[in-house]
């Protein structure tokens, strides 16, 4: 086995526990001889499809195999023409796109200007930065079938940036005649103009995935880099299957049975270092962070105090021991924008970094009158990566006084459950924890958990107009200095109202056959540009 580790690595071993003994499967990958499939396990089963409606990975990963975007952000964190070209008048109110030639969806319709005003329009209702963009959109118009113009009212600096995003939410481009579906549905039609054609008669929801190679896709000329540059194809079929054991997926990939494991839990690792056809590695440098959040809209934590005493209860460094195990695959860190980008800092951030502080939080929720109320927290346990921190919280916050309603289910549940707004004691809840890789929470417009308009935030639905303010004051400000300042009184303001509790970095390791190769560096896993070796 060749092994890549992660550069954190190279300062400690790995500790880990050999478990052995699972039996094999049936081999997934076995396919007729004359296509090339890559059968891949990913981190979760895919039963969302409607990549606008939810902010869940797995959805945003199948919105990239499935739909294309006007531009987007290559491995520099540039904004790059993708389906269109783009001009920006001098004043900064009006953004022209031009889409490219040989631009066309899946049922062989064109994409027109028509479809893209369609699609952003309903992201602009969904996505955190996109709202404030139409908040300052004057008009949005396709002026005829390839130019689209965006007029503002007053600028808005960063606007290329948000809309080339690859973070949750990404402002894909659908038919005119889907986008038109409300922004508060999920779409019920799945045709797009990316990469790779969904096999809709072969899907089985949270089970398995296929997607196949579309042969009218015409790639840009460009070299891919993260979500921009060319496209290119190579395989027949990419087929996404879910196993929630993580030991059976290990012996899988190692007996050949599958090509691609998304995660890797890190315990498991040394048993891949006996598979001589396997590549383990890290593909994603900047990695992720975890957090916890809470129901804005019902008790306990409506009470800011409350949630104050939640974040003392809980510490970074033994909620990250738990998932990862191996300190070299996590870091402390209080930053809630990262702590190796631009706009990182950890103003405010002692009390979760420097361990847990349960007697501070039994004052806070003494002088907050808690009386008892259940907490509950959902608990997924069928992610890796989302298994072990509700099990740490629960500890943690049952030993500072809370009262504690642990309910295990799997993510799509959560990712259900999480968009109601019922009352905890009647389908609701109250806590979750997930996951967000770190250029998604990167700057105040695209991190979604600082969004504070209430309704229209993301789950949890906070109304604090405080943090909106500052939100307007990152898109006002003159210059990277200035955005910083804002981004630092944000990060303040986040850990003094704990719109979210930040709780640490961490890198996950993925593994493939050999015979997989020119997989891109990417925070997303993608399936473009890929090759698979007889």
């Amino acid at each position: 086995m060749k092994t890549l580790r992660p550069l954190s690595a190279l300062r400690g071993s790995m500790a880990a526990t050999l478990m052995a003994g699972a039996t094999m499967l049936t081999p997934l990958a076995a396919q007729a001889e004359e296509e090339k499939v890559i059968t891949a396990v990913m981190h979760s089963g895919l039963r969302v499809l409607d990549p606008v409606i939810t902010t869940a990975h797995i959805t945003r990963n199948h919105g990239y195999m499935v739909y294309d975007v006007l531009t987007a952000v290559d491995e520099n964190f540039q904004p790059q023409p993708q389906m269109a070209e783009f001009a920006v008048s001098d004043d900064g109110l009006t953004y022209t796109f031009t889409l490219r030639d040989g631009l066309k969806f899946h049922d062989g319709a064109p994409v027109t200007g028509e479809d893209v005003v369609a699609s952003l329009t309903r992201w602009g209702k969904r996505d955190s930065g996109g709202q404030m963009i139409f908040d300052v959109t004057a008009s949005l118009e396709a002026t005829d079938d390839k130019t689209v113009v965006w007029t503002l009212s007053e600028p808005f600096p960063p606007l290329m940036n948000v809309i080339s995003k690859q973070s949750a939410v990404p402002p894909f481009i659908m038919p005119k005649r889907v986008a038109e579906t409300s922004a508060d549905e999920t779409i019920t039609e799945y045709v797009g103009s990316g990469p790779f054609v969904f096999e809709t008669d072969e899907y089985e929801p949270g089970v398995s995935v296929t997607y196949s190679k579309f042969d009218g896709y015409v790639p840009r000329s460009e070299e891919a880099s993260w979500m921009a540059g060319g496209k290119v194809v190579n395989v027949d079929k990419v087929v996404w299957t879910t196993m929630p054991d993580s030991l059976t997926a290990i012996n899988a990939l190692a007996a050949g049975e599958i090509d691609y494991l998304e995660q890797v839990q890190v315990d498991l690792l040394p048993i891949l270092q006996t598979a001589p056809d396997v590549t383990v590695e890290t593909r994603d440098p900047l990695g992720y962070v975890t957090i916890g959040r809470p129901n804005f809209l019902h008790a306990p934590f409506d009470n800011p105090k409350v949630r104050q005493a939640a974040l003392e209860a809980l510490s970074q460094e033994n909620v990250l021991a738990t998932m990862m195990g191996d300190p070299s695959y996590y870091k402390v860190c209080g930053a809630i924008f990262g702590c190796d980008t631009p706009l990182g800092d950890e103003a405010g951030a002692e009390a979760i970094t420097s361990g847990a502080h349960p007697d501070k939080a039994k004052a806070l929720l003494e002088e907050a009158g808690y009386d008892g109320t259940p907490i509950v927290l959902m608990a997924p346990t069928d992610v890796v990566s989302l298994s072990n921190q509700p099990v740490v919280a629960a500890q943690a916050l049952r030993e500072a006084g809370f009262n504690v309603d642990m309910q295990p289910m799997d993510w799509q549940t959560v990712v259900n459950r999480r968009a109601q707004q019922l009352p905890p004691a009647e389908g609701g809840w109250n806590i979750f924890f997930t996951n967000w890789m770190v250029p998604e929470i990167s700057d105040p417009l695209i991190n979604v958990m600082v969004n504070g308009r209430g309704d229209d935030a993301w789950f949890g639905w906070p109304s604090d107009e405080k943090i909106e303010a500052l939100r307007s004051d990152f898109v006002a400000a003159a210059s990277d200095a200035e955005r910083k300042e804002v981004a630092v009184k944000i990060q303040e303001h986040v850990m003094d109202n704990v719109n979210y509790i930040h709780l640490g970095e961490y890198t996950m390791p993925q593994a493939r056959e050999n015979a997989i190769q020119n997989m891109i560096p990417s925070p997303v896993p993608v399936f473009w540009n890929v090759t698979k070796e007889d």
